[in-house]
């Protein structure tokens, strides 16, 4: 009878401690400032960055952008390339910056697209994005009709994997410089996009040419990307075409808006004449990847995109 209650005893404190681990504590909740979150994927560290805006109040319902950097990159370095946390703070958004998997610095995220013996031993990052919001909301107040992604290149073409396969959560997406690359996307729900793109862009081309592309990646053009989410979202299929560039700019951009899509969605592409593979408003940290468009913002269209569309 003793070693009966000793067990039960035991037991409830097994249960107990793991009840306790898995319930966030007031302590865990973060505030304003930046910080980084540490997650176990199977026997992986994976690691992201958040950034708290000035003012955030954690009585209120906050919307988060993701923002997924490019191959050769992490999260910190999509900080400086990108930078939201201006944004962020003149917003009032959360801005996180997950790295995806690799050597050292320079991470990839699995958007699809490698062939062969690259494909092989990828990373689930769709469930890796699904576990960070898990973890983001035990310690901010996340808004979860308002989680968007964004990204840069490998992590634009990853902003489409989550459309495609994560739509149950994600509100919608922005890549930049990056195009389709998984076989097919079906998602659950339709799924606004706002597509930046340079015409000059020489490492992920505007158009894809047979031969040109690696043998070992797979990649859609810019206008069979949108074009695919066009469909899906059964948008029209003839776009709203205007210039948002002002006379005189160096550049010339172009905004091309596919409307009356399914539960209110939309499909946008931003040209960028002469653009490069860059983030429009932000300087270029290299000059072999081309120009960048100075006179209008990614940050500035996609905030302003975002706020249109959120989760029924």
């Amino acid at each position: 009878m003793k070693h009966s209650v000793i067990t039960t005893a035991l037991v409830g404190l097994v249960a107990a401690a793991a009840f306790a681990q898995d319930t966030p504590k007031q302590a865990e909740r973060i505030g304003p400032g930046d910080h980084t979150r540490t997650l176990v994927m199977g026997e992986q560290k994976r690691t992201y960055l958040v950034h708290v805006p000035k003012g955030y109040d954690p009585k209120k319902p906050v919307p988060v952008v993701l923002a997924l950097h490019g191959a050769a990159m992490n999260g910190s370095m999509m900080v400086w390339f990108s930078g939201l946390n201006r944004k962020s703070n003149d917003a009032g958004f959360v801005v996180v910056y997950p790295s995806g998997t690799g050597s050292g610095p320079f991470l990839t995220w699995n958007a699809g697209g490698f062939k062969g013996k690259m494909a092989e031993g990828k990373a689930d990052d769709v469930a890796f994005i699904g576990k960070l919001l898990d973890d983001l909301g035990r310690v901010v107040t996340v808004d979860q009709k308002r989680v968007y992604a964004c990204g840069m290149s490998n992590g634009g073409m990853m902003c489409y994997r989550l459309a495609a396969e994560l739509s149950d959560r994600i509100a919608a997406v922005a890549p930049v410089a990056g195009t389709i690359a998984i076989d097919e996307s079906k998602p659950k729900r339709p799924v606004p996009v706002i597509h930046f793109h340079g015409t000059k862009d020489t490492l992920v081309p505007f158009e894809t040419v047979k031969g040109k592309t690696p043998a070992f990646m797979k990649l859609k053009g810019v206008e069979e990307s949108v074009q695919t989410w066009v469909k899906l979202n059964g948008c029209d299929e003839k776009p709203k075409t205007e210039t948002i560039s002002k006379d005189g700019d160096e550049m010339k951009v172009t905004r091309k808006t596919y409307s009356n899509g399914k539960d209110g969605s939309e499909v946008v592409l931003i040209v960028i004449e002469g653009g490069g593979h860059t983030w429009p408003g932000q300087q270029p940290p290299v000059g072999f990847i081309g120009k960048s468009a100075p006179n209008v913002s990614a940050n500035d269209l996609m905030w302003e995109f975002f706020q249109k569309h959120k989760l029924k």
